[in-house]
Order: C-alpha cells, then sequence, then structure tokens
C-alpha cells in the first residue's frame, strides 16, 4: 500500500485524526505493506491509534483507442 498524503481527498481536515500522523508525524508519502497494515488496522480496532483515514480519488481510466461499445453479433465477410 503506497500513502500519499497529497492525494488524499480529506487533507489537511483530517490529518489530526490520521494513523500516518500520529505514527510519522508531519504529512508525507509512506509506504505499508500487507503486514504493516494489518498491525495498524489491529491497533486502531484496539483504539491504540486512529484508523488510517486515506481516501483517494479514483482514478481516470485509460483510453485504449478501441470502441468499447456493445457487439451486433454481426460477422464480417
Amino acid at each position: 500500500m503506497l500513502i500519499d498524503c497529497d492525494s488524499c481527498t480529506v487533507r489537511p481536515h483530517a490529518c489530526s485524526e490520521c494513523v500516518v500522523s500520529v505514527l510519522l508525524g508531519v504529512p508525507g508519502d509512506a509506504r505499508l505493506d500487507a503486514e504493516e497494515v494489518g498491525a495498524v488496522e489491529v491497533l486502531a480496532a484496539s483504539g491504540l491509534v486512529p484508523p488510517l483515514r486515506l481516501t483517494t480519488r479514483p482514478r481516470p481510466a485509460q483510453r485504449t483507442g478501441r470502441h468499447a461499445g456493445p457487439s451486433t453479433g454481426r460477422q464480417a465477410g
């Protein structure tokens, strides 16, 4: 998991309640592996740290240049 505070949609409004700020101080980029994410979730569920509040904007769909519309079911030729 990549935590990029610059892409968080609730920054700076929720920084004081975010586990990243509690554990790492000043917001910035942080990478957590699956084991670390699990540990943070356990700590948050126990009330020892705030939960991760990262929310990001959906990534725009990539364009391939192909038409993605429904097939007509007709074969050429």
